[in-house]
């Protein structure tokens, strides 16, 4: 990390629309590590479960993957458009704390598909391509578990669907390719489709541009939903339209397949009776580019992110530039309350060959900084993350980044792009060794506690240099489901300024309440920092629970 800003600089604002002032910060931060030269599959779909392990999967008809099954193991799918008979993985389990992985067998093919996590930690998968389009899969976490799947699980097809965990812990599955409609898993006595014509009025013909929706939960209960350009909130309850919001400035799409990507940014003081919920909307590609990208013209992706605070009576976008234009970029939050935008190119769309020009360095959304002073640019990656990139936060701060494979069939040469079946990690400024003497380190309650909605809770921790009481903050970061540039159900809630209790030898308590509702948390597994002077300890698991 540079311990000081080295660089300001002013870009003029190229939209049509009104920027605030436009100031980017380069603090040529951040290190790259890689964890994995080849998995053997390319990382298009991940998901981090409560025992450090990332679930990690593409699509069934690639054809033959790099990495085998184990013997006696083999996917004899009749219906699977590239091999009926295949004794490859197209999923593995990656070990974290050992830098490990073992091969997974999926029966049906999960390309382009969704997930989320049930309350008690089982990975939920649901949809794909062909005959994986109504299947739902489940994968529970333990030591040699692997795929069950679930035949016609689904009343709809769902390709390109996104899925949002509820309160009352079902999962609501949204859209999909020519599917206007949304359901539950897992299915109570309720009808099993409801329509939902927001989706078939943001429908484009031959582009589409709604798919892979941005949800996100709002403090009300409802649900935010945005589709190209436009964002409703959504009373899934009473199958109604409660708030119609402004269309994005500009009216460029934002999702898929001219795509940004989305955060619920976190949120803080939930024990309040005003509680604000603000939604970051960045990058894409303008009106138009999928169509020429086909045909072989890649426009300049957008450099604009929208922000606005859904909870407001008369919600009203703000728009900020960017440091880069970017298309297919991951947007992760980061436990110290910053927004990491990472992956993706610069010019083009989402699909087969659409994209160019890498951009190879994330990027630091501070959302607490004046407008024009958010945006810190870090150091680059070598290796380009084009369409079919994933990323998710891992437990110890860093950000687990695989996958990168814009072609019909794994292709390692002869294309601007190779295969990527590599996996890096990115370590963002707060994990130098220049911030180990601030650093909190945890060490009651162990992982895996058992919390319920407004305990109140000590939590002890030690650190190496003398606390600074009020700059100590406790934060819970549900674990997402990555996918095509989205991560489902990310979510971070900020547990309060508490005081801080002095033990001595370096000790300390600090005392929090849980979130008082569901609506707020939904129930699950979180991981849980302590965040000192901005720098978070690692995190430990915790399970929010009824």
């Amino acid at each position: 990390m540079s311990p000081t800003f080295i660089l300001f600089f002013l870009l003029l604002c190229f939209t049509s629309q009104p920027c605030r002032r436009r100031i980017f910060t380069s603090a040529a931060g951040g290190q790259w590590q890689l964890l994995q030269k080849s998995i053997g599959i390319s990382g298009m779909h991940m998901q981090l479960l409560n025992n450090d392990k990332v679930i990690i999967f593409d699509r069934t008809d690639f054809g033959k993957s790099n990495l085998s099954l184990p013997d006696g193991k083999c996917r004899n799918d009749p219906h699977d458009t590239a091999l009926t008979v295949d004794c490859t993985a197209h999923s593995v389990e990656y070990n974290v704390p050992v830098n490990t992985f073992r091969a997974l067998t999926v029966q049906t093919d999960v390309w382009c598909s969704s997930g989320a996590l049930m309350p008690d930690g089982r990975l939920v998968q649901t949809g794909g391509f062909n005959d994986g389009e109504r299947r739902v899969r489940i994968f529970t976490p333990c030591e040699s578990c692997d795929w069950v799947e679930i035949e016609n699980g689904l009343a709809a097809r769902r390709w390109y669907a996104t899925n949002q965990i509820l309160p009352d812990g079902r999962q609501i599955i949204v859209g999909g390719r020519r599917e206007f409609n949304y359901e539950f898993y897992p299915k109570n006595t309720a009808p099993d489709l409801f329509k939902l014509p927001f989706l078939s009025e943001t429908n484009e013909r031959g582009v589409e541009n709604n798919l892979y929706p941005f949800c996100h939960l709002n403090v009300d209960g409802n649900l935010f939903i945005f589709a190209n350009n436009r964002a409703i909130l959504l009373d899934y309850v009473n199958n109604r339209v409660v708030k119609m919001y402004p269309s994005i400035p500009g009216g460029d799409p934002r999702s898929y397949p001219s795509t940004g990507s989305s955060v619920l940014l976190p949120l803080k003081n939930i024990q309040g009776p005003a509680l604000e919920a603000e939604v970051l909307i960045c990058g894409g590609a303008p009106k138009g580019s999928y169509l020429l990208a086909v045909n072989g013209t890649f426009l300049p992706a957008l450099n604009t992110c929208g922000r606005i605070k859904i909870t407001d009576p008369n919600p009203q976008w703000v728009m900020e530039m960017m440091p880069q234009a970017r298309v297919m970029d991951d947007m992760i939050l980061l436990p110290d309350g910053t927004v990491l935008i990472i992956n993706g190119a610069a010019a083009g769309t989402a699909g087969w060959e659409n994209g160019r020009d890498p951009v190879l360095n994330p990027v630091i959304y501070r959302p607490d900084n004046p407008i024009g002073l958010r945006f810190e640019i870090q150091n680059p990656t070598t290796i380009p993350r084009m369409y079919h990139s994933s990323a998710v936060l891992l437990r110890d701060g860093r950000v687990l980044v695989g996958g990168s494979n814009p072609h019909i069939y794994y292709n390692f040469t002869g294309v601007l792009f190779p295969t990527e079946l590599s996996l890096e990690a990115f370590s963002p400024d707060y994990l130098d060794f220049l911030f180990n003497n601030i650093r909190p380190t945890i060490i009651a309650p162990a992982n895996l506690a058992n919390l319920y909605y407004g305990q109140k809770l000590t939590i002890r921790f030690s650190c190496d240099a003398p606390v600074v009481q009020d700059r100590v903050v406790v934060t819970l970061v549900a674990p997402s489901f990555s996918t095509h540039s989205f991560s489902m159900n990310q979510r971070q809630l900020a547990l309060g300024n508490n005081m801080v209790i002095v033990l001595g030898m370096n000790f300390y308590d600090v005392e929090v309440t849980m979130p008082p509702t569901a609506v707020l948390a939904p129930s699950g597994n979180y991981l849980m920092f302590v965040v000192h002077q901005n720098i978070p300890s690692q995190g430990i698991w915790i399970h929010l629970q009824p």
